[in-house]
């Protein structure tokens, strides 16, 4: 059961990669007026999909602590801190339909956790340390206890969900702000 959820983890995670590049795709398209449209609908929804891999990252991280039992390192620590509280600013969110500031605060979340998530991708794949975070931390930073399709650790995963939760919210503001300019009667 372990080993067949840690490697369902890591099928979400390639598709959450492709799915960044798709939505990176669609920013960087948007005046195609058949790509606008598909920003605009998924900013309508984006906070739906930014809750629902909130969740998939808390849960997945749970699990990977509480019933694999994969010590978390101090960096992976700081990426949970940066996760958990997007379950219940984007949940909030959306039961209060609050956009604005809940939006800002969960992306600030997400842009920091970015971050942390990056750097320790990097420790994991490029650093010859072997060396834990601190001298009292039982875990190193750069152990790859899994390594799926050649690049996804637990750091990618939590990259890649940080970066899917900051991309469906910068679709938010896209779809907020072309209502907010959109002339009465369209």
């Amino acid at each position: 059961m372990i080993s067949t959820t840690i490697d369902f983890l890591a099928i979400l995670t390639l598709v959450g990669d492709g799915l960044v590049i798709i939505l990176l795709v669609g920013l960087a398209c948007f005046r195609n007026q058949r790509i606008r449209g598909m920003v605009l609908w998924t900013g309508k929804h984006g906070i739906v999909f930014a809750f629902s891999i909130s969740i998939i990252a808390t849960l997945g991280s749970l699990f990977l602590s509480e019933i694999a039992h994969f010590t978390p390192c101090r960096l992976c620590w700081f990426q949970r801190i940066l996760m958990y509280p997007q379950v219940v600013i984007l949940g909030i969110a959306l039961w209060k339909k609050e956009r604005i500031i809940s939006l800002l605060n969960a992306s600030i979340l997400a842009i920091v956790g970015l971050g942390f998530a990056k750097y320790h991708y990097y420790l994991q794949m490029f650093s010859d340390s072997v060396k834990p975070c601190s001298t009292f931390d039982p875990v190193s930073c750069t152990e790859k206890v899994t390594v799926h399709f050649g690049y996804i650790t637990i750091p990618m995963m939590s990259l890649t969900a940080f970066a899917l939760i900051l991309l469906f919210l910068a679709y938010v503001f896209i779809a907020n702000k072309k209502n907010q300019t959109e002339p009465v009667g369209k």
